[in-house]
């Protein structure tokens, strides 16, 4: 299978991965790209933008991202946090005043970056209509109490984190979160990154192929639970993603639109210390912050350990066995699309495809790239390199 785009000599078995993955039948499309330290050393793409294989995956094709649109999104809100218009320590509700009804008025801005504000799904009922208005669907989280106690645990927001954040983006900017995107990331990167898709764009994204939707919840959950409140209480499905309705509407934590690319044009301003592409949109300081853990220990609904910083997933051998410990973040797509943060060796790694794959975080094909990427660079294993700028990582920083 051909494997077009443009890889270093070292990433070699990058490519071939890809390759091998299209051969087999495993993916139908994908892109793959490696930022080191600004310069794209892998900026790989092949396969098949829809179904039926008719259609070649081009360089420029989009595809949704599910959750990996939660990485814009806490971008967004980084970028807010440096220019001091939003504080992480601050209540959301000293920006969003309704929020504070049901015992919600301690609830800081950093438990909602760290999915830890208890409001994990939306109290039924709640339709995808509902989801895609977005003056219901934030009125409806500003009037429901927490599912348990903020700041204790994290429970995966799988769709009310872009409401969420996206509602501060709206209150302390003036912008929606789309528009921001596009106008204070997406155009000063040159990245090409979309919350929602233009209607212009759509003629280039790729068909997202799911496998066979499970029938209901499965029994013996607790109704109560927070597993089972998020699921039901988080209703945009397989079956909406490439409508109309879905490209149009503005889902900051699941309906972004990129190629590897664009994602890593976009998020490489955390790999390189808040300047990339031109631009600084973030200081130092405020990269350091990401690295702040806010939550240690089984999410309440993904069911497996997550660390969790402001906005993004801490490296973590205990759920991402691939990749080595340090100043690392990251999150994943439903499917097995992903964009990883290495401030330690200054590098972004993206993958993103239309073929859904199985895993929580991540597919077997996403584990497959991430173990490539990292044996080129760091052939020997032995562990972190120290940075130019700070020496060896912290102890702490694991």
């Amino acid at each position: 299978m051909v494997v077009e785009g443009t890889s270093t000599d070292r990433f070699e078995p990058v490519r071939a991965a890809l390759a091998a993955h299209l051969e087999a039948g495993e993916e139908l499309g994908a892109s793959i790209a490696v930022d080191v330290d600004g310069v794209m050393e892998v900026d790989l793409w092949g396969g098949y933008a829809d179904a039926a294989r008719t259609v070649p995956w081009q360089r420029d094709t989009l595809v949704s991202l599910w959750s990996t649109t939660k990485t814009l999104t806490s971008l967004a809100a980084l970028v807010l946090v440096d220019r001091g218009a939003l504080h992480l320590h601050r209540p959301v509700a000293h920006y969003w005043p309704e929020f504070a009804a049901r015992g919600k008025e301690h609830i800081e801005v950093r438990h909602v970056l760290a999915h830890a504000s208890g409001l994990s799904g939306w109290e039924q009922p709640f339709s995808v209509e509902d989801l895609y208005d977005w003056p219901t669907a934030s009125a409806r989280l500003a009037a429901q109490a927490p599912w348990w106690e903020p700041g204790s645990a994290s429970g995966y927001h799988v769709q009310t984190q872009g409401q969420l954040v996206g509602e501060l983006v709206r209150r302390v900017s003036g912008l929606s979160l789309k528009e921001f995107v596009a106008t204070e990331i997406a155009e000063p990167l040159q990245a090409d990154v979309q919350i929602g898709a233009r209607r212009a764009d759509w003629p280039r994204i790729a068909d997202l192929v799911t496998p066979a939707q499970l029938g209901g919840i499965p029994g013996g959950l607790d109704p109560e639970g927070v597993f089972t409140r998020t699921l039901l209480g988080s209703p945009a499905r397989d079956e909406h993603v490439d409508t109309p309705q879905w490209r149009s509407a503005e889902l900051g934590a699941v309906n972004g639109h990129s190629n590897a690319r664009g994602l890593a044009r976009a998020l490489s301003v955390i790999s390189r210390r808040g300047q990339a592409n031109g631009p600084r949109l973030l200081s130092e300081k405020t990269v350091d912050q990401v690295f702040e853990a806010q939550t240690d220990g089984v999410d309440l609904f993904l069911g497996v350990p997550v660390r969790w910083g402001m906005g993004y997933a801490l490296s973590d051998p205990r759920t991402m066995p691939h990749m080595p410990t340090g100043r690392i973040c990251f999150w994943v797509g439903r499917g097995g699309s992903i964009v990883m943060m290495d401030l330690d060796r200054r590098v972004t790694f993206s993958y993103t495809m239309n073929r859904v794959g199985d895993g929580i975080l991540g597919s077997e094909r996403t584990h497959s790239y991430l173990r490539h990427v990292y044996e080129v660079l760091e052939p020997t294993g032995r562990g972190v390199p120290a940075d130019p700028a700070t020496g060896p990582a912290a102890p702490g920083s694991r």
